[in-house]
């Protein structure tokens, strides 16, 4: 789950901020870097694989450091921050969804910590005037299209380093709180507790980290084996509400692998989240802190060392896993479970890794109810009969399914898109791509059908229309009639009936291709 760190540079943050019995001042911005370190080494300690990335922003917006596990760099980078202009946090959102969207995906959870004092700016560019008019631009014109909400599962949090009673603070707070609605993804509003000084912004972001950045730590058993262990990311609570119930369910502290199947068995199951397992050394192990400082440290040394040579139920379970080709069926609570299985990121490097499937007793549809599941030892006779070339699952029907056909999604824009262009490619290829060319297009059309958007037919034909003005003198004369044919088909009265399909015109130039081979 990787997070941005987005700093406001602008002026504001350079006013002074008088801390109590001390001779120094501090600017708000140096109050802010303060925080964010103390929040680094939080990260470091807690959350060593979690990517990060720092973005500052005035009127404009800039990447400092682009997404790493090494927080000294954050750190590094921060000390040499410059100080800008005006405040302008629309365009630090924009520059959040640029970056996270090129970087990672758009179904990768995110975490956005916006950092400012409190400052909204001035002009057409304030968050007031932004807030305004979000709902009243023209979604087509990507330029001017406002950044929120997020293209991509993120949480938006707003870090505000002002003094919660100042006035300017008072009349951000509703605007905030309305930026994190319109995102409507979660993530909260944070303010001192108290008036600013260096303790009251470190309690704030510590607040920020203990809620949203805690570890997974739990215990996993299998038999009399137990090996204390961390799931990356953590797991996030299950709230949904289904047909006849809202089930509500959090993974328990103690995993336990109830048996083992086979990959082919458990082949690909629907799942809600990935977690990288990871084992945690145990409490006996640690060494007491009565001793010197120049002998903890040389103890931390030994046992960092050691860590790595220290047996742990969590590596014989990945290499079983991996040399058998099977994978542990897991409870994580009550009717909610999960699979254990060997997973590789290369070809030299692999992962043991949880996969969290839905809650209920049948998570694996094909396997049945989970509760019916019971090793081959317990039955008297083979429960699958004599012959061993039999395999037990998954219990495929005879009769091909719908969905196990190649069928046409378009939940997103970029399903049609990518099949338009599919068409188009086939279209500047032809006569060479005749064949392909037409069942794209047939493939197209009864998906339009099917779904009742016919106004996709009109477009097609245009488009096609357009391919064919823009084909090259060089091109085949046989190309402009087949574009000019299908863009007519898509037109004409049959257009509709899902029963005819677009069939190749017949022209001599094809006659004499297969006279002349």
């Amino acid at each position: 789950m990787p997070t941005v760190i987005v700093l406001d540079v602008s002026l504001s943050m350079c006013r002074p901020v008088p801390v109590p019995d001390s001779t120094e001042e501090f600017q708000r911005k140096n109050l802010a870097i303060h925080g964010i370190n103390s929040f680094l080494d939080y990260m470091s300690l807690h959350c060593k694989l979690e990517f990060t990335s720092l973005i500052v922003f005035s009127y404009l917006w800039e990447q400092l450091v682009t997404f790493t596990r090494d927080f000294d760099s954050i750190k590094s980078a921060l000390n040499k921050v410059e100080t800008y202009n005006k405040t302008c946090i629309e365009a630090a959102l924009t520059g959040v969804s640029s970056i996270i969207t090129d970087e990672w995906n758009s179904v990768t959870p995110s975490q956005v910590i916006l950092i400012t004092d409190g400052s909204v700016g001035y002009g057409q560019k304030s968050l007031k005037h932004s807030l305004e008019t979000w709902d009243q631009r023209d979604p087509t014109v990507i330029e001017d299209k406002f950044p929120l909400p997020f293209r991509f599962p993120s949480n938006l949090h707003v870090v505000v380093v002002g003094n919660p009673n100042d006035a300017d603070v008072k009349t951000a707070i509703p605007l905030y709180e309305k930026l994190i609605e319109i995102n409507g993804q979660g993530g909260e509003l944070f303010l001192p507790d108290s008036n600013l000084s260096l303790k009251s912004v470190q309690t704030m972001f510590m607040r920020l980290a203990e809620k949203y950045y805690k570890p997974y730590t739990g215990a996993l058993k299998c038999g009399h084996f137990k090996c204390p262990i961390q799931l990356f990311p953590p797991p996030e609570k299950y709230d949904n509400l289904h047909e006849f119930d809202h089930i509500k369910k959090e993974v328990s502290s103690s995993l336990e692998v109830m048996g083992f199947i086979e990959i082919g068995d458990a082949a690909s199951p629907q799942t809600l989240s990935r977690h990288l397992v990871l084992p945690l050394p145990s409490k006996d192990s640690k060494v007491s802190s009565d001793s010197s400082e120049k002998k903890e440290k040389e103890e931390e040394d030994e046992t960092s060392v050691d860590e790595g040579k220290t047996p742990a139920f969590t590596v014989l379970l990945h290499g079983s896993l991996k040399v058998e080709g099977m994978v542990a069926l897991t409870k994580l609570a009550e009717d909610w479970y999960g699979i254990l299985y060997s997973w590789a990121d290369s070809k030299k490097k692999s992962n043991l890794m949880l996969s969290i499937l839905q809650p209920g007793p049948e998570p694996i549809s094909w396997l049945g109810n989970i509760h019916n599941l019971a090793p081959i030892s317990d039955f008297i006779e083979p429960p699958y009969g004599e012959d061993d070339n039999k395999t037990p699952f998954p219990i495929r029907p005879q009769d091909k399914r719908s969905y196990a056909q190649s069928c046409v999604v378009w939940i997103k824009p970029m399903g049609l898109q990518t099949d338009i262009q599919k068409v188009l490619r086939h279209a500047r290829k032809l006569p060479d791509k005749l064949q392909q060319f037409y069942k794209e297009l047939n493939r197209l059309r009864r998906a339009a059908l099917s779904f009742g958007f016919h106004e996709l037919l009109g477009a097609m034909a245009t488009m096609l229309e357009r391919e064919c003005r823009m084909l090259p003198g060089t091109a085949h004369p046989d190309a402009t009639l087949q574009l000019t044919h299908a863009a007519n088909a898509l037109r004409g009265d049959k257009a509709t009936d899902i029963d005819q399909p677009v069939s190749p015109l017949i022209t001599n130039f094809q006659q004499q291709s297969q006279e002349n081979p």
